[in-house]
């Protein structure tokens, strides 16, 4: 097998797979049914994350019975694991309009059940109640200082962002200096970020040039991962540029899971340097960061069968 940057997928050995990570490529990428027992591709110990968008949706459904109990279930048994990892939420947390009861009556009850062990990000319809009291007031201090809906913080030896797509020009301009001075100050090899609306997408809302900017300065601080929602699915990037341009040695890989719990939709129109994808299956997407690189999962929920997991050293 050639040994190189571009990805090697679960069908080779996985022997071949690991000395692709020991020689520090940029990633090695199983891909579909892998066994339960594959081994560790990433050494040294890690913090686990869980992440998913598009969660609690409880119109005409009791929230036992949502789509987002069912990604509870998920991410509860892996905190009942590891008491150490945590919880990321990747916008529009409640439906149709994160009004207050909709978090107290629907998010509480599935997602709320780990709210102390949560990073949350807002999404579009968390900006649909006036002054956003719903999502604000429910993860109060959680949710960042002033309202202003973004925030960062470590996770072991990386340096986490969640940022706000959701801003006028600005409040974004605002973020995005803030964007700059706070990875000035946090220098790490391995840094990941999180908002809502995803800058490449293959789903039916599709690319979000808003966030093109953020995606320049990420790429220029060195940054890993960008993870979003918005889209009800499932999508997994190579690492690329901020003009599509796929990037193995500098570029961002960009991972949508609007799969938490919300109606899944279908993909419009593929997007290049997509590796793996899936838009009929509710899941979360787990990840262990460790000093030099990132392990991720895509945990089906009950019923679902696509699954996608892999592994990439940091920049």
């Amino acid at each position: 097998m050639t040994i190189s940057n571009k990805p090697v997928f679960y069908h080779a050995a996985l022997s071949a797979c690991a000395l692709v990570l020991a020689i520090g490529t940029a990633g090695c990428v199983m891909q579909s049914a892998a066994p339960a027992d594959t081994p560790v591709l990433i050494p040294g110990q890690g913090v686990t994350i869980f992440a998913a968008g598009d969660i609690a949706d409880c119109q005409n459904i009791s929230p036992a019975d949502s789509g987002a109990a069912r990604t509870a279930a998920l991410i509860d048994a892996g905190l009942g694991q590891d008491r150490d990892a945590a919880v990321l939420t990747l916008g529009d947390n409640a439906y149709p309009i994160g009004a207050p009861l909709e978090f107290s009556d629907c998010y509480a009850p599935t997602w709320g059940r780990f709210k102390t062990r949560t990073y949350p990000a807002p999404g579009n319809h968390d900006y649909y109640t006036a002054g956003t009291t719903g999502y604000f007031g429910y993860f109060g201090a959680a949710a960042g200082p002033a309202e202003r809906g973004y925030f960062s913080f470590d996770l072991g030896r990386w340096h986490l962002l969640s940022l706000n797509s959701n801003l006028k020009t600005d409040q974004h301009q605002a973020q995005l200096a803030w964007l700059k001075a706070d990875l000035a100050q946090h220098r790490t090899r391995c840094a990941l970020a999180y908002w809502h609306h995803p800058l490449y997408s293959s789903g039916g809302h599709g690319d979000n040039q808003h966030m093109r900017d953020v995606w320049q300065v990420l790429q220029g601080a060195g940054v890993d991962v960008v993870l979003a929602g918005h889209d009800h699915d499932y999508e997994r990037f190579a690492p690329q540029d901020s003009h599509g341009k796929r990037d193995d040695a500098h570029g961002i890989r960009e991972f949508v899971v609007g799969t938490g719990g919300a109606a899944l939709d279908h993909f419009a129109q593929i997007r290049p340097n997509r590796e793996s994808a899936a838009d009929t299956t509710h899941g979360i997407l787990k990840m262990v960061l460790k000093p030099s690189g990132y392990e991720w999962q895509f945990l089906p929920a009950a019923g679902g069968r696509y699954t996608d997991r892999g592994a990439a050293s940091c920049h």
